[in-house]
């Protein structure tokens, strides 16, 4: 299984990114699609994922971020709207089977795309 993130860049607060997640392999055998971001100097963090058709956010992204998946196409999406600083970081995606309890937790996926560089200038 291989992973593709593209769509990153620099934009200004307010404004909207798409993040891209192109899978290639086995996926079949995989529920959960997700997006992890690792800000300069933090751990990496759970930002949104997508498991069986139902999707789960962190809090500070809820209302202006939309994940969502296509089986079809072996994509992934990540809808980024109101960016703000804050949201500065390498974006990743990643697929595996997590349990619904650690569905936030970057250690129970098994595949990880290269990571995309998004900036949110203020």
């Amino acid at each position: 299984v291989q992973l593709q993130a593209s769509g990153g860049g620099l934009v200004q607060t307010g404004d909207s990114l798409r993040l891209s997640c192109a899978a290639s392999g086995r996926t079949f055998n995989y529920r959960s699609m997700g997006w992890f971001r690792q800000a300069p100097g933090k751990e990496r963090e759970f930002v949104a994922a997508i498991r069986s058709g139902y999707t789960y956010y962190r809090e500070s992204v809820k209302g202006r971020f939309t994940i969502s998946r296509d089986n079809t196409k072996n994509t992934m999406s990540l809808q980024m709207n109101n960016l703000n600083p804050e949201d500065t970081a390498v974006y990743y995606c990643a697929l595996g089977n997590p349990i619904l309890s650690q569905l936030r937790e970057r250690t129970a996926y098994a595949y990880w795309g290269q990571g995309t560089l998004v900036t949110v200038s203020s």
